[in-house]
């Protein structure tokens, strides 16, 4: 359960961000011996991908905080997050941390069964995000995005800490039943809004 958790954890915190659970799983791997990669995925630790990753993580911050650029990045990571998901669910669900002390018991015999809930979990999250930043964007008059870019990025990067260093399962729960919580008011409140032009429209009409 606890390297369901993990992976799920981090799959998640792809979806909003693709780069900080890999670049945060690599650092830890290579600097400190709180997180062992098993040995598929020793080249997070690798210092050139370490480089990479930070670079990517760079100007995903600035572009995401951009309106209208914040939706081509999107379009763009429809692709990376989902994939990077998938990694970040492999290499964290098979790997050995803190909260994960029998990792070769979990999807030992199908290793691609891991990459595609990873994949699946951090999609529907980017879907989420994908679909919230337009309408944050026209409620606010474009002001909203970098504030939302910002909590986006702090909850990936909370998310990322918690799943991998914190013996408290309960707290990546949370955070999963948080993100569908929000999910579902999402969609109310799109259905809401929508209901509230129509009728405003049929008004007009009638006047």
């Amino acid at each position: 359960m606890l390297e369901v958790l993990t992976g799920s954890g981090l799959a998640a915190s792809a979806g909003l961000n693709a780069y900080i659970p890999l670049l945060l799983m690599g650092l830890l791997a290579r600097y400190t011996d709180l997180m062992e990669l098993p040995s598929g995925w020793q080249w997070l630790g690798n210092g050139w991908v370490l480089l990479i990753l930070a670079v990517l993580l760079a100007v995903e911050v600035v572009a995401d905080k951009v309106p209208v650029v914040d939706h081509v990045n999107d379009v763009v990571q429809t692709v990376v997050r989902p994939t990077a998901g998938g990694l970040a669910f492999g290499a964290g669900s098979s790997s050995e941390t803190v909260t994960v002390s029998d990792p070769d018991t979990f999807f030992s015999s199908h290793q691609w069964v891991p990459v595609v809930v990873g994949v699946l979990i951090a999609l529907g999250v980017h879907l989420l995000k994908s679909a919230a930043r337009p309408v944050i964007n026209a409620t606010t008059a474009g002001f909203g995005a970098p504030v939302a870019s910002t909590a986006e990025d702090a909850t990936s990067a909370v998310m990322s800490v918690v799943a991998i260093l914190l013996p408290v399962p309960v707290l990546v729960l949370v955070f999963l039943v948080l993100l569908v919580a929000f999910f579902f008011w999402f969609l109310r409140r799109r259905r809401d809004r929508r209901r509230e032009r129509q009728a405003a429209r049929a008004a007009g009409f009638r006047v």
